[in-house]
């Protein structure tokens, strides 16, 4: 299922070498789909569609699983009133979710591998969701949390969205962005900064509905991606204070306060579908991107955040479409991240480019009846640190009934040892959704099936790729200057980074700005690339230089040295480190 890369589906389309090389000029092609199913005879004839995705809300995270404190009453009713998954997984953290939700496919085909460190980088050439639906006539918009490359040619503004109202990394105050607030945060509005006023939860929501109502003559496809309820827990004291006043801690008080805020946003949001009469042919889904980060209600499933235990993976998702889903239902099957995007595409009557090879299955059979089943199909979870997947290196495989969980608790190893036993355990959900008895002695058939099942999934996605992530893009008229941030973008092994993934577009003379934090003693600026390192001498308080640079891909590394010093290694979330890097010619 190999996909093809940026200058092969740019030639299939019709755009060959020689206007490729021309792309510094040019703007980049537009996806083509094939004719027969872009579009609907008329664009009233398919669904608005709005995703909302939480960050870092699990299970138990709302009234309508159990939970006994937290206050969701819009989100309980949406539940109530239309589909409820109770078995719907995700990735045990954020990118990989979200990377798998834009393209219907395993993240580690994208090039996501996780979270930061060079991780979060999804390869320009993997055709969204966006870009589907905005080629087949949709209005497209982001607001809030992309997480899948701040640079071109990885950038929301890249992959398919006409507006977007975004942060970078994987959150807000996170470098590079940092330092900054949930309060009136600094944002992107495409590839420009800009400064809200707000809360950011309210400011995304209030910006997707001001794009809905300016493009309501067209289909339109919102993702609304909150950074919300993930941490810095940032949020007004009148959020916070009815569960302090419950006795919850603060911690938790306050992740239900943002998690609260979500919820009344949902609530002004189908409100104004409501009003505006677009509520019954809008496709409104709600999800999570993994179990919570903090010790809490879990409606009694084991694990939260990085596990592949069902707290971990297992996320409320809700779903509804009043003119065609029926409402007021369960859904028992069990359906994943990796299914929205077919889903999407089914209802919206978009049909994906011939080559793109989607691994998740379209739900809408199976929710309109017409089916009364998903089929048996084993799903399989995994991620972990460092930038090279292992096989079974925190990972699931959950099927039907059964549910294989392979080295619980190695999230944060960034390889497995490889003179230790590999662990392998056995859960049947059906009869112990809360992954109390381990089967694993009792059952080795079973065991070897999901096994084998495993072990062609991983052979599949990492003949992908082979688990690369993504490269930035240098000397693109698209982005000029490039700020290469070394937390989250370059390469790590362990805490040690070893250079940015690049593809220099255009040969010629690139100045190098390097942050230095506090530091401003004279030295020499080092930059290496092909095998072949430069230097030149910086003065005091000297932060840049000019270095040449051949066209072609390669590992970007770029230091200080100062005299008679070992090299600074910055390891911490700050900006110390970055590189910006403008093209001059």
């Amino acid at each position: 299922m190999a996909r093809p890369t940026r200058r092969s589906f740019l030639r299939s389309i019709g755009l060959g070498a020689g206007a490729w090389a021309a792309a510094c000029r040019h703007q980049p092609a537009e996806l083509s789909l094939p004719e027969a199913s872009a579009r609907a005879d008329a664009p009233w004839d398919r669904p608005n569609v709005i995703v909302i995705l939480t960050d870092d809300q699990g299970y138990g995270d709302v009234g309508a699983h159990g939970n006994p404190d937290i206050r969701t009453p819009h989100l309980d009713r949406f539940a109530k009133d239309g589909l409820d998954f109770t078995r719907f997984y995700c990735c045990p953290v954020c990118a990989p979710t979200r990377a798998g939700f834009m393209t219907g496919r395993y993240h580690y085909r994208t090039g996501v591998i996780h979270t930061a460190r060079g991780g979060a980088k999804m390869h320009g050439a993997e055709v969204t969701l966006a870009e589907m639906l905005r080629a087949s006539g949709y209005a497209t918009g982001l607001f809030g949390k992309w997480h899948l490359g701040d640079n071109y040619p990885m950038r929301p503004q890249d992959q398919g969205f006409d507006a977007c109202l975004w942060h970078k990394a994987g959150g807000i105050g996170q470098s590079p962005d940092n330092p900054n607030s949930y309060l009136n945060p600094r944002l992107w509005r495409g590839g420009e900064p800009v400064q809200a006023q707000g809360y950011c939860t309210d400011v995304f929501f209030d910006a997707a509905r001001e794009f809905m109502a300016a493009h309501r003559d067209r289909p339109f496809f919102v993702y609304l991606a909150t950074n919300a309820p993930h941490t810095p827990l940032e949020i007004a004291q009148e959020y916070v204070a009815p569960y302090a006043a419950k006795g919850l801690d603060d911690t938790t008080a306050r992740v239900y306060g943002m998690i609260t805020n979500i919820d009344d946003n949902v609530g002004r949001l189908l409100d104004w579908l409501e009003r505006e009469g677009l509520r019954d042919n809008t496709l409104v889904i709600f999800f999570g991107d993994n179990g919570p980060q903090q010790e809490r209600y879990t409606a009694n499933l084991r694990g939260r955040k990085a596990s592949v235990y069902e707290g971990g993976i297992r996320v409320p998702c809700f779903m509804q479409w009043p003119a065609v889903l029926p409402g007021k239902c369960e859904v028992e099957a069990a359906a994943a991240h990796i299914d929205l995007a077919p889903t999407i595409l089914e209802a919206c009557k978009t049909a994906p480019p011939p080559e793109t090879a989607l691994d998740g299955i379209s739900l809408l059979p199976l929710l309109r009846g017409k089916t009364k089943a998903c089929p048996d199909r084993p799903l399989v979870l995994q991620c972990h640190r460092g930038l090279s997947p292992g096989r079974y290196h925190n990972a699931a495989v959950v099927a039907a009934r059964y549910k294989l969980v392979c080295n619980p608790g190695t999230f944060e190893r960034e390889h497995l040892e490889a003179d230790k036993a590999q662990v392998f355990e056995l859960y049947d959900l059906d009869q112990d959704p809360g992954e109390q008895q381990n089967l694993a002695a009792a059952h080795p058939d079973t065991v070897g099936a999901l096994r084998a099942a495993y072990d062609a999934w991983y052979d599949d996605v990492k003949a992908t790729r082979n688990f690369e992530p993504g490269w930035i893009h240098l000397g693109s008229p698209f982005e000029n200057p490039v700020t290469l941030c070394r937390f989250q973008d370059q390469a790590h092994t362990g805490e040690r980074p070893r250079g940015w993934p690049v593809y220099v577009e255009c040969g010629g003379v690139y100045e190098f700005t390097l942050d230095r934090g506090g530091s401003t003693d004279a030295g020499t600026l080092h930059a290496a690339f092909q095998d072949n390192e430069m230097v030149r001498v910086l003065g005091d308080g000297e932060r840049s230089a000019l270095f040449t640079l051949p066209e072609g891909n390669g590992l970007l590394r770029v230091w200080m040295q100062r005299p008679g010093k070992p090299v600074d290694l910055a390891t911490n979330n700050d900006t110390t480190g970055d590189v910006t890097v403008r093209f001059l010619g």
